[in-house]
């Protein structure tokens, strides 16, 4: 996959690390769009860890001064590119450079050792990994149970972007990095790495928000998600599910009623 041209850099920013610190370098990569609420609590968490990271890349789909002041609020690296996950999650791939390139969500609440981990699968000479999923926000039963059953289906089938995928730098750039399709980029992605060795799961869980499952109703969306899941199986080409699928899209996150819907489970 080659780099976009139509990706430049806003800021330069401070590493976080201590210049010093033992360990291999990792690079955070931010995709979003219109969701500075979200992005803003991210960012005081992963300042505020313990080992924090050495660099985070912000990739901004929607052309806001506003995330482009937050990231220079945070001393963060700022690029600008065309929407599309995909498309952004690699142009931030682009553009990091760290040993470690470690995805997350802006709504992604990531637990306070997760460097600490991330940097021993590296150590262990891992191609990556991914964390456990959790819904944030109130605990019922029906959360749970559901969580249950989407890391089971990550352990047997793929994790999808949503539980915190990692990967060295090595072995992002030998998979090809993220497809620019509108959704299911991470899979082919998460198919190479395993190719390449261990693609592990973390011990801990990274907390997802359950805002669109409270949106949409629970079965719904589920429901949804997995008949998406089934049409790629089936050899359904990304763009024809969304715009099968287009009542499932985002209008929560300021999307326009013609952008794809994002998979999650």
């Amino acid at each position: 996959m080659s780099a976009a041209s139509n990706i430049f850099e806003i800021t330069r920013p401070l590493r976080l690390r201590r210049s010093d610190a033992a360990g291999p370098s990792v690079s955070v990569i931010i995709p979003v769009v219109a969701d500075n609420e979200a992005l803003t609590r991210l960012l005081n968490r992963l300042h505020g860890l313990e080992d924090p990271p050495d660099e985070i890349v912000i990739v901004d789909g929607g052309a806001s001064s506003a995330c482009r002041s937050l990231a220079r609020r945070f001393s963060c690296v700022y690029v600008s590119a065309r929407r599309g996950r995909g498309h952004q999650l690699h142009a931030g791939a682009l553009r990091a450079s760290s040993d470690i390139l470690w995805f997350l969500h802006a709504d992604a609440v990531p637990p306070d050792n997760a460097l600490a981990l991330i940097r021993a699968q590296h150590t262990a000479s891992s191609a990556g990994g991914y964390f456990g999923f959790r819904f944030t926000g109130t605990e019922a039963w029906y959360k749970t149970a559901l969580a249950g059953l989407i890391n089971l289906r990550a352990r047997f089938g793929t994790p999808y972007g949503d539980q915190g995928l990692f990967a060295a730098r090595t072995a992002y750039d030998a998979a090809g990095g993220f497809a620019d399709v509108p959704l299911f980029e991470e899979v082919p992605l998460v198919r190479a790495l395993r190719r390449q060795g261990r693609f592990a799961c973390m011990p801990t869980e990274i907390g997802v928000s359950p805002r669109r499952w409270e949106r949409d109703g629970w079965i719904r969306r589920t429901l949804g998600n997995r008949l998406l899941a089934l049409g790629y199986a089936l050899g359904i080409p990304p763009h024809r599910l969304a715009r099968r699928y287009q009542p499932l899209d985002d209008k929560d996150d300021a999307s326009p009623r013609s952008a794809p819907p994002r998979n999650e489970d």
